[in-house]
């Protein structure tokens, strides 16, 4: 039993980690590396060809986004999600896909005239498609069977509609362990969906840091906070930007946003208008408003039960096409745009940002988590002047909001909460999906609480019967520039692959002599031909 590190290692996306048992291999998320680590980070550290399932905590790219291309790459196993989740990677695993080709076609205009070699999309649209061949759709709290050995359970994480944490119960032998991996934990009353569910105990736990630093603010009335931001900038003849994923994070908006209408808490443009200006964004939202009983909280049931819609309201619009998006910023009525990406790094909300950022009048309000080397997070740092949109230089004079409390992201207090319900305490914790620091500010507090706690690099694996990490994987220093950090991800295989022989050699343990000698000489030989 062997649990391994591929992802969202001493950094915040791209989350994928495996597990092996009995010579199967399941991967726990399989998500596309975003922001600084975008260029030089998406190949596998393992064959796809050699994976025999994949277990999905939800639909966010960062833990869903490379499914196409480990199909693409010859997966041919099951893919396990609750049925919320499959149906919102129906549409993201699409967006990404198109985002991928419209990506390439636009390099390929440009590296035509100056001679380059033709690039090609990480994936496509077909690829995507193609994903859902194998998915199986799950519910939460029953337990499911993934090969001899493996069984597993979805918890409610609370953290996006679907999302969940992943109790896996592993037997070899005459041993069971208990591994949990935590996905990623929701904050605590949140909008629409459910608290995140504690899970009680567990033997290892591989738990999501993101915020692990830090407090959310104490809970404000988020209605009122955002519309104190809207009544100033509307009243200045300004527009609000809410850089927003699409997926979660702009449902909740709408939700609150329904809120400030019914209360009037807007008072100088009290009929302004909404617009979602993302047609993933538009997909997520038919989705939010369906068949959802089971995964609502309290108050979204109570409205529905009241034959009312939670996220929606007057003068709120939907624009599709790009020419509807360009009319926005040539449309003098002060209005809050909600807009993909979350990130700023790509979308329509580049051009809102171009338009906006200048304009002393105008407001962008940050909602969610912007990782390192991100637009957003140079925008909310506020370490610079200007900014590059387009091949302009954009001056920022806008006013710029971070609303923390709209996280969906427990904070440090939360992750606690949720770990220390687990009694008694974890043989052992890992601690992922944060950055460096952030990472080492959080296991410094678990072990001063008295757990046994690491933050693994990349390509790291773990014995689970011994409790050893028998490789130490590539930090972050070796992963940089390109090069090096290829040349360091192709050693880390060689490695992987002689603890792949070490184990072929544990089980020829009482063999018949003959088959051990021959065995043996074939070793020696590989040796000789290779040993420096």
């Amino acid at each position: 039993m062997k649990l391994s590190f591929y992802g969202a290692d001493n950094e915040v996306t791209g989350s994928c980690h495996g597990v092996e048992i009995g010579g199967r291999r399941i991967l726990i998320d399989c998500g596309l590396v975003q922001g600084a680590e975008e260029k030089n980070g998406q190949e596998f550290p393992f064959n796809p060809v050699q994976i025999d399932a994949v277990v999905i905590t939800h639909a966010h790219i960062d833990h869903s986004g490379r499914l196409p291309l480990l199909v693409k790459q010859g997966f041919k196993g099951k893919i396990f999600a609750t049925a919320a989740t499959i149906r919102l990677m129906d549409i993201m695993l699409r967006d990404s896909a198109h985002i991928q080709e419209q990506d390439v076609e636009w390099k390929n205009r440009k590296g035509r005239r100056s001679g380059e070699k033709p690039a090609e999309p990480l994936y496509t649209l077909e690829d995507a498609q193609s994903v859902f061949k194998y998915v199986v759709p799950c519910n939460y709290d029953e337990v499911y069977t993934i090969c001899e050995g493996a069984t597993f359970r979805f918890r409610d994480a609370g953290h996006l509609l679907g999302s969940a944490s992943v109790e896996m119960w592993l037997t070899e032998g005459n041993v069971t362990k208990k591994v949990v991996f935590s996905g990623d934990i929701g904050n605590f009353n949140l909008p629409i969906i459910r608290d995140p569910q504690y899970i009680d105990t567990a033997d290892i736990v591989v738990m999501e840091g993101t915020y692990g630093d830090r407090s959310h603010d104490a809970a404000p009335d988020y209605a009122e906070a955002l519309a104190e931001i809207i009544d100033k900038t509307l009243a200045q003849g300004g527009n609000v930007i809410i850089p927003s994923f699409a997926v979660g994070r702009t449902q909740e908006l709408l939700y609150y946003l329904r809120e400030i209408k019914e209360r009037g808490l807007v008072k100088s443009r009290p009929d302004f208008p909404v617009y979602v200006d993302s047609p993933l964004s538009t997909a997520a939202t038919a989705i939010f408003e369906g068949e959802l009983e089971e995964y609502l909280d309290d108050e979204s049931l109570a409205l529905v039960k009241a034959g009312k819609r939670y996220i929606s309201f007057e003068d709120l619009r939907f624009t599709q096409s790009t020419e509807e998006s360009k009319q926005l910023n040539t449309d003098p009525v002060p209005k809050v745009i909600i807009s993909s990406s979350g990130m700023c790094e790509a979308g329509r909300v580049r051009h809102h940002l171009k338009h906006n950022l200048w304009r002393r009048e105008s407001a962008v309000v940050f909602v969610g988590y912007q990782a390192r080397g991100t637009l957003g997070r140079i925008l909310l740092d506020q370490a610079v002047d200007y900014v590059k949109l387009f091949g302009e230089s954009i001056a920022i004079r806008c006013a710029i909001y971070n609303l923390q409390g709209l996280s969906s992201h427990a904070d440090r207090e939360g992750l606690i909460k949720w770990l220390t319900a687990m009694y008694p305490k974890p043989e052992k914790v890992f601690i992922v999906h944060c950055d460096e620091d952030i990472c080492s500010t959080l296991t410094g507090s678990l072990r001063q609480m008295g757990y046994d706690v690491d933050s693994p690099d990349f390509t790291a694996v773990y014995d689970i019967p011994t409790g050893r990490m028998i490789l130490q994987g590539i930090d972050k220093a070796q992963r940089r520039p390109e090069g090096t950090r290829k040349a360091a991800l192709v050693y880390q295989q060689l490695l992987a692959a002689g603890t792949r022989l070490l184990d072929v050699i544990a089980g020829y343990y009482g063999g018949a002599n003959k088959d051990l000698t021959a065995f043996t000489q074939d070793i020696e030989k590989l040796v000789d031909k290779w040993e420096k």
